[in-house]
């Protein structure tokens, strides 16, 4: 099911599916639901619910600037509390996994248990791995997308991630041929910038079930990144899954098998409590 809701002057676009436990996971940087239903598992006792961030999807950009992290995951608040949801898993995919570690660290009364699939942010603000991103809206700022596009292409960053991470630079180059990339970039600037305002100590206070996914081969979601989580965070939960760059076709399937087996093993058919 799909509705919206509004706050101040932003539409934020929710996907609601599924019965049972509550489980809300989010998107990367860039990306919307589409992207959350081929990393989601499609069966089971939860309910899988994603909020599609500003300016992602169909949701709207809004007046409010700076973006950023904090901003994001309080839409994320204001979202379950107009589901009347009070706990649930949080969890996501590259941004997904910072606002649900900011979500850890600032409500941990309502996060009941973390999923966190190739992190891109650990505990350091603007990490070196965003790089790629925030030098792509410079770019951007600065030229038009066509113009901006051709300097990236033949920069040394693209010339790297093409032998070390092409799925990374494929991702890179969509970014310059969206409709919106004027307004967008904003977006892309202010996040990269950005950190998840948890340190390695609060971390390593978290009490929560968590699972931690990352692959090689990737150079904007580092698996030392995702190392770094597992270690950090007590009795966590690491799994190594293929690297689109290396097999896609196998990437996503492992990604929902891990998260499958966490949620079925972890909180045993349970539904959380809601408001």
């Amino acid at each position: 099911m799909r509705t919206a809701f509004h706050s101040a002057d932003v539409e934020l676009v929710v996907h609601d599916h599924g019965r049972g436990m509550p489980v809300l996971f989010q998107h990367g940087l860039g990306g919307s639901e589409a992207q959350v239903v081929q990393a989601f598992p499609h069966d089971g006792p939860w309910r899988r619910i994603t909020i599609e961030c500003r300016g992602h999807g169909a949701s709207t950009l809004g007046s409010r600037r700076p973006f950023s992290i904090a901003m994001f995951a309080a839409d994320i608040i204001a979202a379950a509390d107009q589901l009347g949801i009070d706990r649930f898993v949080a969890g996501g995919i590259s941004m997904g996994a910072a606002l649900a570690l900011h979500l850890a660290r600032t409500r941990p009364e309502r996060v009941a248990g973390l999923i966190l699939v190739r992190p891109a942010w650990a505990f350091e603000p603007a990490p070196e791995n965003m790089r790629p991103i925030r030098e792509v809206a410079k770019l951007i700022r600065s030229h038009s997308p066509q113009e901006a596009r051709a300097i990236f292409a033949a920069s040394e960053t693209a010339e790297r991630l093409l032998s070390e991470a092409p799925d990374n630079l494929a991702s890179l180059h969509g970014y310059f041929d969206r409709a919106d990339i004027r307004a967008f970039v904003d977006v892309l600037a202010d996040i990269a910038a950005d950190g998840t305002g948890v340190s390695e100590a609060e971390a390593a206070r978290f009490e929560m079930p968590t699972l931690v996914i990352g692959n090689v081969s990737d150079a904007i979601h580092p698996m030392a990144t995702a190392e770094i989580l597992a270690n950090a965070i007590p009795g966590s939960r690491f799994i190594e899954v293929p690297a689109k760059a290396v097999d896609a076709a196998g990437h996503s399937p492992a990604v929902r098998a891990a998260i499958h087996h966490f949620l079925t093993t972890q909180f045993n058919h349970r539904s959380l409590t809601t408001s």
